[in-house]
């Protein structure tokens, strides 16, 4: 593990903040940041998965817990890391999220679960140690 407990194998992916991601408290909207982690994951999962993958299967958010540490301002950035969880349940796999600044505070922390579906017949599947493997941290 790296510094903030990110594994040092986590996916990365960084932002910055743009004039429409600004609310009319002038910081980074909270819709914003699951945007980001939906961007994030998926990047993730692209990155990761075999073409074969991302034909047959689809992952949905089923739960979202998020916590917001500090604002992001106009122009500043972001790097977001990403990883997920050693084990599933069934069809059901956690993902772990933190968005760092520049100065590697910490803005937003997030665990969401997403449930890995059958792309033609939307059913839900389960995820395969093999899976698993490829997006832990080695």
């Amino acid at each position: 593990m790296g510094n903030n407990g990110i594994p040092d194998t986590a996916f990365t992916r960084g932002f910055t903040a743009a004039a429409e991601h600004i609310d009319e408290l002038g910081h980074v909207n909270n819709a914003v940041w699951v945007q980001w982690i939906q961007e994030v994951s998926t990047s993730h999962w692209a990155a990761r998965a075999s073409a074969e993958e991302q034909e047959a299967h689809v992952w949905v958010v089923v739960r979202h817990e998020i916590d917001y540490h500090r604002p992001l301002l106009p122009g500043q950035s972001v790097t977001a890391h990403t990883w997920v969880a050693d084990t599933a349940s069934g069809a059901k796999f956690d993902r772990h999220m933190v968005f760092l600044g520049a100065d590697g505070a910490k803005h937003v922390t997030a665990r969401t679960t997403w449930a890995l579906l059958d792309r033609l017949s939307g059913r839900p599947m389960r995820v395969r140690a093999e899976m698993i493997a490829r997006f832990a941290p080695d």
